[in-house]
């Protein structure tokens, strides 16, 4: 008497988890067709399409754009990336959906080191950006600003070379020396 009940039951759960699979996988599928997605490489589960990415990522797009087109969707973990391969298609891109491609995607670090994404670096697009934006190129970057600093950047520039000339005769990594100038 027990078989019976245990198998019953059995069968009731796989046939309830076969129709919530079939119901959400349909559901999912479209989500993703109401989007119209461009074409592209179907993605691993957590990595996405990174490991399609190889040494020089630009010739691997490359690759990936004589497959797919000159518009592509891949994934970079669990961002969804799309990428133009053509200018053509860059141009037309950025000429009629410049609004729809303008924002930045949200962050934590932005919410939690950027009072809520409100600096320069973090906020969306749109009224506030453009004031801050104004404002550091009226106050910040002008030419009255940058050459009231131009005797800072004579000294570190200085600096680095007198550093190199004292490396002389010594193998030397010039990037360290220009990331030290920059940050200066």
């Amino acid at each position: 008497m027990e078989l019976p009940t245990c198998a019953a039951f059995l069968a009731i759960v796989l046939g309830l988890a076969l129709f919530l699979s079939t119901f959400l996988l349909h559901s999912h599928h479209r989500r993703l067709r109401a989007y119209n997605l461009p074409p592209g490489p179907k993605p691993w589960p957590v990595i996405g399409n990174i490991d399609l990415m190889g040494e020089l990522p630009h010739h691997s797009i490359h690759e990936l754009s004589k497959r797919y087109g000159p518009l592509m969707q891949l994934r970079f973990g669990s961002l969804p990336v799309v990428i133009t391969a053509s200018a053509e298609m860059a141009k037309h891109i950025l000429k009629t959906n410049d609004a729809a491609f303008s924002d930045r995607p949200r962050f934590a670090v932005g919410k939690y080191t950027a009072y809520d994404c409100r600096d320069i670096l973090w906020s969306s697009y749109g009224s506030y950006l453009r004031q801050a934006r104004r404002i550091c190129t009226s106050e910040l970057f002008s030419a009255k600003r940058l050459e009231s600093f131009k005797h800072i950047r004579d000294e570190e520039v200085r600096v680095v070379l007198r550093d190199l000339r004292r490396a002389s005769g010594c193998v030397v990594r010039l990037r360290d020396h220009l990331q030290m100038l920059t940050l200066a």
